[in-house]
């Protein structure tokens, strides 16, 4: 409480002087923001913000998934155009004239084709460039298993030019969510200022110097040069604020709000208390909280905002690594632990969705305000009915626990430790009611609950230590193979963390990103998931809403999940009501 009254009265101070201008918006998140270098962060926090700073070739029209403007780019390229080749793997985008970037410089194709060629070869793990090199070189790391640089130089060469005022971006096969990536993730910044700051240089022969680079020998991760309608002002870390100026050079008129600042405010009490006073104008609710905001004076609660989401997701960890771990107790089916190869018996995967209930999940956590999952595809983005399911069933789930290793399990019990991330309350939940529903099954199965500081968790899920976890998952563009891929690719996120791959699902999966024919697409992305299902390489519980909390003098406010935060320029604000 002590710290709470701390943080309220410093905002205080700080807001007296804010909270009646009506060029300024304050927005209390809960993320912070990792980097002012787009290859250096994959989290919504910190690309929510990127969009405001480094303009993209093309956008969302609102709050569409699928329609597009153009923004540095003239035109959408399509095949009526012929901006698209009629093979679909050529895709030209012609330069808008006279944009600038923040520093005054003009902005060329050539910053362009710099720009797009960086966000590739820099290739950070952990990070982003896998959108755009999955689809420009055909590989998802720009380095081979050796580390050695994976295309050749013609390739390199070949991949993006620039003729005149156009970039031309050659796929290695028709890609059907191209431009769903380019839209969000095309970022644009200066390349003599990046070159003159210590970045890349745009040669082939250097990727080798900067791919994967560490953080700490980056050169802009505290600054940037984008052409967006927001500069940076401040950004103060430690602090986990950062201030954003309206940048009056942009080429679509100078933003209506003129100071943006965001901040990192952990405790949903203080959010709140801002809100309430008027001190921010955009706070994020947990769900949970949700009844604190309503009706509210002063403020409108957005309760079902879209969102591409599928959390939480229980892992399974296929071969689980043994070093130095206490999450599997004994390391052996004695009733004291699990053995390493424990979830590999795909009975006991069925048994464990067998034992989760999803409706007093979705009752409990998200208050109704949640769509059950079957797969990691929203219907939002892809709605299939019919597809192999798990309901929750005790008594199915007691015939799959006899069946697994030969009732060895039944007799003996098991026992080791499901973890979550620390501050998530909705996959605390989740465990929590996975957890009772097992143990309600057998007394001789004893599963221990545990958070984890987020670095923590993600070195453990790297190093393959924890048996059982939760995550999820937020579409990067709004398409099926972005949820597809990381999840059920050899090569994807979780086959990678959890240990196990299918080379049919891999084939079908490249087959359905390069299929253009919506009808032949769907139904390849059926037998997917129908595999995927019965297999139960996961076990997925909902696709939740969004809930934000507005101050009613904010207007313009439109949602669209691809901008992974809040798009200032369309905001404007007037007197508190």
């Amino acid at each position: 409480m002590k710290k709470i009254l701390i943080t309220i009265m410093a905002l205080s101070i700080l807001s007296c002087a804010q909270k009646n201008r009506l060029d300024l918006v304050f927005f209390a998140h809960t993320g912070e923001i990792t980097s002012l270098d787009p290859v250096y962060s994959y989290d919504a926090v910190t690309h929510g913000t990127l969009l405001n700073i480094y303009e993209t070739l093309i956008g969302f029209n609102g709050d569409s998934l699928d329609d597009y403007i153009p923004l540095i780019s003239e035109k959408i390229p399509s095949q009526s155009n012929g901006l698209i080749s009629k093979d679909d793997t050529a895709y030209t985008f012609p330069i808008r004239k006279n944009i600038y970037f923040h520093n005054g410089d003009i902005l060329t194709a050539e910053d362009v084709r710099y720009s797009l060629l960086r966000f590739m070869i820099m290739d950070v793990s952990g990070g982003p460039s896998a959108l755009f090199l999955e689809p420009v070189f055909g590989v998802t790391s720009i380095r081979n298993k050796n580390g050695n640089i994976a295309i050749t130089k013609d390739e390199f060469l070949n991949a993006i030019k620039v003729d005149g005022d156009n970039v031309i971006i050659k796929l290695k096969k028709p890609f059907a969510p191209f431009l769903s990536i380019v839209a969000r993730w095309s970022y644009v910044m200066d390349k003599k200022w990046a070159v003159e700051s210590g970045e890349w240089d745009g040669s082939y022969e250097t990727i080798k110097d900067f791919s994967n680079r560490t953080k700490d020998a980056a050169r802009i991760i505290y600054k940037e040069n984008g052409s967006g309608p927001y500069k940076v002002l401040k950004w103060e870390p430690n602090r986990k604020q950062i201030t954003l100026q309206s940048f009056d050079k942009y080429w679509r008129g100078e933003a209506k709000v003129k100071t943006v600042v965001e901040k990192t405010i952990a405790e949903f009490s203080t959010r709140r208390l801002m809100i309430e006073r008027g001190d921010a104008d955009i706070i994020e609710v947990p769900r949970i909280y949700e009844e604190q905001l309503v009706n509210l004076k002063g403020v409108k609660l957005y309760s079902r905002l879209p969102r591409l989401m599928t959390d939480p997701v229980f892992f399974f960890t296929f071969d689980i690594n043994t070093d130095g771990n206490p999450d599997i107790g004994s390391g052996k089916l004695d009733g004291e632990g699990i053995p390493p190869d424990f979830f590999k018996d795909i009975n006991i995967r069925k048994a464990f969705a067998c034992s989760f209930d999803y409706d007093r999940f979705i009752k409990e956590s998200l208050k109704g305000e949640a769509e059950r999952a079957y797969s990691p595809i929203p219907p939002s983005v892809l709605k299939i009915d019919g597809i192999k399911r798990y309901e929750f069933n005790t008594e199915l789930a007691k015939e799959y626990f006899k069946k697994a290793y030969g009732g060895k399990v039944w007799q003996n019990g098991f026992k080791f430790t499901l973890t979550f991330n620390n501050g998530s309350d909705v996959r605390q939940l989740a465990a929590e009611i996975l957890k009772k529903g097992i143990e309600g099954i057998n007394p001789k199965f004893k599963i221990d609950i545990r958070g984890l500081d987020w670095a923590v968790y993600l070195e453990k899920a790297g190093s393959k230590k924890m048996p059982l976890f939760t995550r999820g998952w937020v579409g990067d563009y709004a398409d099926p193979h972005n949820f597809i891929f990381p999840f059920y690719h050899s090569n994807g996120r979780y086959p990678v963390s959890q240990g196990f791959s299918n080379p049919e699902l891999d084939r079908m999966i490249e087959y359905a990103a390069t299929e253009t024919d919506k009808r032949k697409r769907k139904e390849a992305y059926r037998k997917i998931i129908d595999i995927a299902n019965e297999n139960v390489y996961q076990i997925y519980t909902i696709h939740p809403y969004g809930i934000m909390a507005i101050r009613q003098s904010i207007n313009g406010f439109v949602e669209n999940p691809l901008n992974m935060g809040i798009y200032f320029y369309e905001l404007s604000k007037s007197e508190a009501k």
